[in-house]
């Protein structure tokens, strides 16, 4: 869409920007930092990640400018399934505490500083404690080639309900690869970076190197692009979040309910966040989530205990990717 001087002066005239703990380190984060702003069909977020180019943070704004001004396809769907997420943390149990009753947990593997072994150590409390969920793993592009194979084989031999690995290599072709050896286990693999992180994010369908697709609103550049993706790359997809507040995450569950796919969404990390902006925030009740636009509270605008100043870098940053969205 058109990006006039008038969204603009209404974007900079209503940013604000939130630094908001979290319950635990996830993704390297203690803090997680956000920028919303209100346009006619309510309040959106813009959270690329700090170290992101301009370029690509800019196609996150492009999402958020849609959701807050563009034409955003109806749906009647009122609530979607969601799973539980996992950081890679010892005490499993309270982590997950959270998130409630779910049937699906997505566990984050191949963190920096830790081994296989602590991979294991978790997935294996996580059906001790909840022996009837499922399984996701997470690796973030961090395994290589043998060392995914190593932990897909102890699955397959321990009898792990999963559903897939996401993002278990970091290149496509490595994907690729990967995927016609997994055969042997009859293991999936969802493709996340791969989708979000590269010029063309059909590449990797058109590589038959992934059976599933995770997609994410932001990164995508908006719901309307995630859903050409989805339409045009023919595969099985998965809905998943950016670490964003509810506001965030209620762009992500609209483009769910128009999917309806056949697997459960990844839009409950609200659940790690130790506070929202909104009275309703989108926490998981018997393992879903409504599908709504989120207000922002008066409350939590009135009480500023979590805002940040609009710093210069961050007012350059807006207004660089402004030219660029």
């Amino acid at each position: 869409m058109e990006i006039t001087p008038e969204i603009k002066e209404q974007i900079l005239g209503t940013a604000k920007v939130l630094a908001i703990p979290m319950r635990t380190k996830f993704r390297g984060l203690t803090t997680r930092e956000v920028l919303l702003f209100e346009g006619p069909n309510g309040w959106a977020e813009w959270s690329p990640f700090t170290e992101y180019e301009d370029e690509e943070a800019s196609i996150w704004l492009n999402a958020a400018i849609e959701w807050a001004f563009g034409d955003i396809p109806k749906t009647d769907v009122k609530t979607i399934k969601v799973n539980a997420t996992l950081p890679a943390v010892k005490d499993v149990r309270a982590a997950l505490a959270p998130f409630g009753k779910f049937e699906v947990v997505k566990i984050k593997v191949a963190e920096a500083g830790q081994t296989l072994q602590d991979d294991l150590d978790r997935i294996h409390q996580v059906r001790e404690h909840y022996p009837d969920a499922r399984i996701r793993l997470d690796a973030n592009g961090n395994w290589d080639i043998e060392t995914a194979l190593k932990i897909a084989k102890t699955i397959y031999q321990e009898d792990v309900p999963l559903e897939y690995l996401e993002q278990p290599v970091r290149t496509i072709a490595e994907m690729a690869e990967l995927k016609l050896k997994l055969q042997e286990f009859n293991i999936k693999i969802a493709a996340d970076e791969s989708v979000r992180k590269v010029s063309d994010p059909l590449a990797v369908a058109q590589a038959n190197a992934a059976d599933i697709l995770v997609l994410k609103a932001a990164p995508l550049g908006g719901i309307n692009n995630a859903l050409h993706i989805a339409k045009e790359a023919g595969l099985p997809v998965v809905v998943s979040s950016a670490l964003e507040t509810s506001v965030g995450i209620s762009m992500g569950a609209h483009l769910a309910a128009l999917l309806n796919s056949e697997y459960v969404s990844g839009l409950a990390t609200a659940a790690l966040l130790t506070q929202d902006v909104t009275d309703t925030p989108l926490i998981p009740v018997d393992g879903e989530i409504p599908v709504s636009r989120v207000k922002v509270s008066q409350s939590f605008l009135n009480q500023g205990a979590l805002f940040t100043p609009m710093s210069q870098s961050w007012v350059a940053r807006l207004t660089k990717c402004l030219d660029l969205a």
